[in-house]
């Protein structure tokens, strides 16, 4: 899309009054996201031993009991552990179908990584804690609350509202979202997606800084490092170490990086991120948009890890493993290496810069297949005018003035399978999350309880703005 076409956007967008309203989130609804959230937290949804069956069903359950059909609910999926849920709130037709998607497992949590349980959910100082508060049980909670929310008013949509709740977005071998495409297409065809786990709602010190509506993606693609050799008894130590070798080339590697490299997204990105920030960086910001671009800005950008990622291609070593005992020489060792690769390159493209870069070729290079494999397309999604006017409109209502910016995200989710499969989808997540504290993934995850609280008006309200009878 031409920069021409985004500001065309802000411009409708704009005839929104920017006058704050009161706040939707009663107390009977800041106790029900609560407990959803909660009972959500202390499911265990991990790809190891958890399972987002148990969590699909006890939603499916608390909408039939807030008066959704039987028929508009459902549970399935490809085993007994990795259960999607599907729900619908039916419109009057006069536009198409509106998508929802988020995930339910989440990243393993170990309790000796952690300084409390991670599947506890636990308010302390301001923060709600538990393993995927952040990544992305808040944005469940935030979809599962709206669609109660909208039954029990009786709410009357112009269009279907689909909401899909679903399995393996961070690992494992049955990616609800793929699943449903190639199963049941037909329980989620839409005109587009909205998924809350991705985009930027930037906070700083308390500060609102941006609404960052992600409308492309980074790929993700694992390439698994080997090097063998004959080995041999440990107290003759010879020329040919695998975990000598594949430890000097991973250092190489390290020390590489990829070109840098803009696109449409992140060159509007930018563009409207410096006059936010401001000083050095908001002018190292101005300076990478040069052509060419200014090198001691760029040098300065590519420090700081979050600008970095929005800049080029990245590839780091993520496990390590080698030998098989104290005694004997290590005929074998393997690595890891997880790449974050910008849109327009190939793990194949990738793959053959590895290997350039490793310099050793007893080190075997392979990457597993997947979407990014596939030769799938994953372009942009074009920002349309009625879903930016939405959420120009409620960003108006809740934070006037706060700029709405287009951003590509350095994670990668599911909205690169649903892109795949020809549906527009947009990443909103809805939270304001810290910049300097975002613990997805992490130790002691956790997000501000002010922030889901606006979390769960914003759904409320970007819901109703996108499917209100015209």
């Amino acid at each position: 899309m031409k920069s021409r076409t985004l500001f065309a956007i802000a411009a409708i967008a704009g005839l929104f009054c920017a006058v704050a309203l009161p706040a939707q989130v009663t107390d009977s609804t800041q106790q029900l996201s609560r407990d959803i959230f909660k009972q959500l937290v202390e499911i265990n949804t991990t790809d190891s031993i958890g399972s987002t069956t148990v969590a699909a069903d006890a939603m499916a359950k608390r909408l039939l009991d807030a008066g959704f059909p039987a028929s508009d609910v459902q549970v399935l999926g490809p085993n007994d552990r990795k259960g999607n849920m599907v729900a619908r709130i039916h419109g009057s037709g006069a536009r198409k179908p509106l998508l929802f998607i988020c995930h339910l497992d989440v990243v393993e949590a170990r309790r000796a990584d952690w300084s409390m349980d991670p599947f506890q959910f636990i308010e302390k100082d301001g923060y709600f804690y538990g393993r995927g508060t952040g990544d992305i049980k808040d944005g469940d909670t935030f979809l599962v609350t709206t669609f109660i929310r909208l039954k029990q008013e009786h709410y009357q949509p112009d269009r279907d509202l689909i909401l899909a709740l679903t399995a393996d977005e961070e690992g494992g071998a049955s990616n609800g979202v793929a699943w449903l495409i190639k199963n049941h297409r037909d329980l989620i065809e839409a005109e587009y997606v909205v998924n809350p786990d991705a985009g930027d709602f930037e906070l700083d010190n308390g500060k609102h800084l941006l609404v960052g509506i992600q409308a492309s993606e980074k790929l993700y693609q694992d390439f698994d490092l080997k090097v063998t050799n004959p080995g041999g008894h440990s107290s003759l130590p010879t020329s040919e170490n695998a975990i000598y070798q594949l430890a000097e080339s991973l250092t190489r590697l390290e020390k590489y990086q990829f070109p840098f490299e803009l696109n449409e997204v992140t060159r509007e990105y930018f563009s409207r991120e410096a006059e936010i920030v401001g000083g050095q960086t908001g002018a190292d910001m101005k300076g990478i948009l040069q052509n060419p671009p200014d090198p001691a800005a760029l040098a300065r950008l590519s420090a700081i890890p979050y600008y970095n990622a929005r800049i080029r291609t990245t590839c780091v070593a993520t496990r390590l493993d080698g030998g098989h005992a104290n005694n004997a020489l290590p005929g074998m060792a393997h690595a890891n290496v997880n790449c974050r690769i910008l849109p327009g390159h190939s793990p194949d493209e990738i793959e053959a810069t590895l290997v350039k870069v490793l310099g050793d070729s007893h080190i075997a290079v392979t990457h597993a297949p997947g979407l990014a494999s596939s030769g799938i397309p994953n372009p942009p999604s074009p920002l349309r005018p009625d879903l930016m006017a939405a959420l120009q409109k409620v960003s108006n209502q809740m934070w006037p003035g706060i700029p709405i910016v287009p951003v590509m995200d350095a994670g990668a989710s599911d909205g690169a399978i649903s892109r795949a499969a020809g549906l527009p989808t947009y990443g909103l997540p809805g939270l304001f999350m810290d910049v300097d504290d975002d613990r997805s993934h992490g130790r002691d995850e956790r997000v501000r309880v002010a922030s889901f609280y606006d979390g769960v008006d914003f759904y409320y309200r970007l819901v109703k703005a996108l499917s209100s009878p015209q």
